[in-house]
């Protein structure tokens, strides 16, 4: 499965222990990541400084779903059950 465009679920739902550009801590859960632009697109994709956690995240049906509205459930529902939110 490709990311949809637009979608930015994954820049918000999960929380990111990594430090971030503009966010040395990291991000918690359903924290809009300061670097998702206004278009739900990563302003670091392709940049080494982008963590390597978001690069690793391959989009996949069982945590995005149909569209973007199920994909934020998901991942909420995940962050929820990995003792992370």
């Amino acid at each position: 499965m490709d990311c949809r465009l637009g979608c930015g679920a994954c820049c918000i739902a999960p929380s990111i222990s990594s430090p971030i550009p503009g966010m040395p801590e990291g991000k918690k859960a359903g924290e809009r990541c300061v670097q998702l632009d206004d278009d739900n697109l990563c302003r670091l994709f392709g940049d080494p400084r982008r963590p390597q956690v978001c690069s690793d995240f391959d989009a996949t049906h069982d945590v995005c779903g149909d569209n973007r509205e199920q994909a934020l459930i998901l991942l909420t529902r995940l962050e929820h059950a990995t003792g992370n939110a």
